[in-house]
């Protein structure tokens, strides 16, 4: 099969990788705004405001997206996941993926064990998409790096092979290739809202969200240094002598001033001191901002500070996260989708045989209830469910109730 090559990927990704680091940047709080210099004094120059909006756009999705189970699971997707610590593995997937817009899963075999799953984020790996199967034709990944960011192991994966390269002397040399019995690349991606022009999907952090969130930390920096005016508020002196000495410092910070008679023995100097700025403007514009970072993202004022009102019940915050409710559905079916990718290749290399894609198309994902309901809806489900039952005998199972409820009985 004619493959574009490790070099071509490999230049791919280096196109990309700033936009996901980028990103990671905003996500960790640790991107500066840029600072237009137009009355920032040079003192302040390097003064730095951090945002965390970005961070609770994609915690906020991320925390109400959890995987709860495999339905029809006849290729025991569950005991591959199981060893592989599905606890952090899905987490970890799913918040890369909401970052930099696709995480991918890295497949390793082991002699007569489970395969290894590894998570590694959208700056380390890329690929050739099949975008029937949203599987790899071909992909290439960043295994390993050091703690200073360098790359120190590195592997290429096609339909046939993977090969393993790793840095000797500071050049790569290929240490391993291992046959592939799966029909893709054993390198998949879990990809946040795919569309036909980006199959690798989008990030959570759009420009838009970017751009907010530097305009409210520049906002944030401005009252900032407005605060430094009115918290010591400026002062001025009229008829002062010009020969007289008069420490700025000292005059700002002092609750006294002596100034002496002149030779005439009067004294016309006249003290005063300039209104002091409100934070009021800078307060009303930063709520502007939060607002339209809101309409972005389906969150709410509340969710980022600014306190409207106290809900009281589930309905009144479902309600008011309707559009967070329709996007957490929306990639619970994405994440699905590449979760089963991964445990359908992983069972390929486990048992050494390569199944048809078609062989799994029963096995579905489950996730836990984004909302999770209070004790008066549990009430109105309860009921609901029995009058189903009643109807149609266990169409409500404990799988559907669990979905509904959040409630599980313990093994």
């Amino acid at each position: 099969m004619n493959y574009k090559g490790m070099q071509y990927l490999k230049n791919k990704l280096n196109i990309k990788k700033s936009r996901v680091q980028l990103r990671y940047r905003f996500y960790e709080q640790k991107k500066k705004a840029k600072d237009f210099g137009i009355l920032t004094p040079q003192k302040l120059k390097n003064f730095h405001i951090v945002n965390g909006w970005c961070t609770k756009a994609v915690d906020s999705l991320a925390d109400r997206i959890s995987f709860y189970s495999w339905e029809n699971d006849d290729f025991d997707f569950s005991n591959i996941y199981d060893m592989n610590n599905p606890d952090t593995l899905y987490d970890s997937a799913i918040l890369s993926a909401l970052i930099s817009s696709c995480s991918f899963i890295v497949i390793t075999p082991r002699r007569n064990d489970i395969p290894k799953l590894q998570v590694i984020d959208g700056s380390r790996a890329t690929g050739i998409i099949d975008d029937t199967t949203g599987m790899l034709i071909e992909g290439y990944a960043e295994i390993e790096v050091d703690q200073d960011g360098k790359v120190t192991q590195a592997a290429y994966f096609t339909r046939e092979k993977t090969r393993y390269y790793a840095i000797k002397n500071q050049k790569w040399s290929k240490v391993l290739t291992v046959k592939n019995p799966a029909p893709y690349a054993l390198l998949v991606p879990v990809i946040y809202r795919p569309d036909a022009k980006r199959p690798f999907g989008h990030s959570r952090i759009s420009r838009t969200c970017m751009d907010i969130a530097e305009g409210a930390m520049r906002t944030i920096k401005r009252s900032e240094i407005a605060g430094e005016y009115y918290s010591m508020p400026q002062k001025y002196v009229l008829g002062l002598d010009p020969d007289a000495e008069l420490e700025n410092e000292r005059a700002s910070a002092s609750s006294m001033l002596k100034f002496t008679l002149d030779d005439s023995g009067e004294n016309h100097v006249n003290l005063g001191q300039f209104n002091a700025a409100s934070p009021q403007p800078f307060y009303e514009q930063l709520k502007m901002m939060a607002s339209l970072f809101a309409a972005e993202t389906g969150l709410t004022l509340d969710d980022l500070g600014f306190v409207t009102s106290n809900p009281t019940s589930v309905d009144t915050i479902k309600a008011s996260h309707e559009n967070l409710r329709v996007s957490a559905r929306k990639a619970q079916k994405n994440f699905g989708r590449c979760f089963l990718n991964a445990g359908y290749l992983a069972a390929c290399v486990r048992d050494d045989y390569s199944y048809e894609r078609s062989q799994v198309y029963m096995t579905k994902a489950t996730w836990a209830p984004i909302f999770e309901p209070d004790a008066s809806q549990l009430g109105m489900i309860g009921d609901a469910i029995v009058k189903i039952n009643t109807a149609m005998p266990g169409y409500v199972d404990e799988s559907n109730a669990y979905q509904l409820t959040g409630l599980r009985k313990e093994s």
